[in-house]
């Protein structure tokens, strides 16, 4: 008897176990989107002066 036949077939290996939230080109992360750096920027020198504030 092939016992080489039975059984379940095996998976794919290399999938992932499920989608990220924000994985790229979904809604929430499409596609060439890049936040623009003058925003990011901004957001640095707000979280530094929140800092400096807060000692």
């Amino acid at each position: 008897m092939d016992y080489s036949k039975s059984g379940m077939p095996n998976k794919a290996k290399n999938t992932p176990r499920h989608s990220e939230h924000n994985a790229k080109g979904s809604a929430k992360n499409p596609f060439g989107a890049q936040t623009a750096k003058v925003e990011l920027l901004a957001r640095m020198k707000a979280a530094a002066e929140a800092k400096k504030a807060a000692k």
